[in-house]
């Protein structure tokens, strides 16, 4: 493909799915990552969503993704990726079947405080057969839980790479985008081929 008329061609373009559940940290996550001013779509909670949106262990969140955050990092000129944060109340999730196409892989990420929040993101990666890996949030370095422990609270596949860390903290980002790079190379090629 050729840009213009200097015969350039685009660079190719890669898709990661940021999911996890509702205030995990996703949307700050791809703010960590991008390279550009993020696009996101979070409005202020309202009384409408009172009985439907759970704020336990976030009871200090006014705001929320609606539809989805999206980043873009530039690796070289020939490669470009774009970071799809997936809304995390249950009343949005209908969006992920579309923001899945395309997805060479996904970001889960944990809160230790709320673990069962995630799972239905690690089910919808599982049950489309796409790899993805595991970030525990350990919000100013808190964990109240070991990785094993985590582990065996998720039912993770002992393949799946699982990390600790800040999704504040952008070395972080990158050692998450490296570790499912490294678990792409790893799996069968018909696996690691983009679902779409």
């Amino acid at each position: 493909m050729t840009i213009g008329t200097n015969s350039q061609t685009a660079p190719a373009a890669v898709k990661i799915l940021i999911a996890g559940g509702f205030g995990v940290g996703k949307t700050t996550l791809v703010g960590a990552l991008s390279e550009v001013a993020p696009l996101r779509t979070e409005e202020y909670l309202t009384r409408a969503s009172i009985g439907v949106d759970d704020l336990s262990g976030v009871d200090n969140k006014d705001t929320t993704t609606v539809a989805l955050d999206f980043g873009r990092i530039t690796i070289s000129s020939e490669l470009v990726v774009y970071l799809f944060g997936t809304p995390g109340q249950e009343r949005f999730w209908f969006m992920w079947n579309d923001l899945v196409n395309g997805a060479l892989g996904g970001v889960v990420i944990v809160d230790t405080r709320r673990v069962e929040s995630s799972f239905a993101s690690i089910d919808f990666f599982e049950s489309r057969g796409i790899p993805f890996v595991v970030a525990i949030n350990c919000f100013h370095g808190r964990n109240t839980r070991t990785p094993e422990e985590i582990r065996s609270a998720l039912d993770l596949d002992p393949q799946v790479p699982l990390l600790l860390g800040d999704v504040r903290e952008r070395v972080f980002g990158r050692d998450l985008l490296l570790a499912l790079v490294d678990h792409l190379m790893t799996l069968p090629a018909p696996l690691a081929a983009p679902v779409g």
